[in-house]
């Protein structure tokens, strides 16, 4: 496995992963904070349901982070909420695997 070089996790983000819905709206996990690479830009994602939302900011991860849709994810002062969370594994050619989440 290659992953994305340790350097390159300049950052650090605090993630609360959602674990469900109970009777007062989403349940989180314990926080884990965790190493990344936060890029602040404004793009077009596509959420779970197929629709088209905003994402301020693309956070990447070591592979085995788990950081499902809808979680709070904390990152350079700001909290949001976990749009997609894509698990990049190039199955053992020499890619740079990793995590990329979708904040907005």
């Amino acid at each position: 496995m290659t992953a994305i070089p340790d350097f390159m996790f300049r950052h650090v983000a605090v993630v609360e992963p959602l674990v469900g819905e109970g009777a007062y709206g989403p349940v989180y996990g314990p926080q884990v904070s965790e190493p990344c690479l936060a890029d602040d830009k404004r793009q077009l994602v596509r959420d779970a349901n197929g629709l088209e939302v905003v994402s301020d900011t693309t956070v990447y991860f070591k592979p085995g982070v788990v950081c499902p849709p809808g979680s709070r994810v904390t990152v350079n002062g700001r909290t949001s909420t976990a749009i997609t969370s894509l698990v990049r594994d190039g199955g053992g050619l020499p890619t740079p695997d990793h995590v990329e989440v979708a904040l907005k």
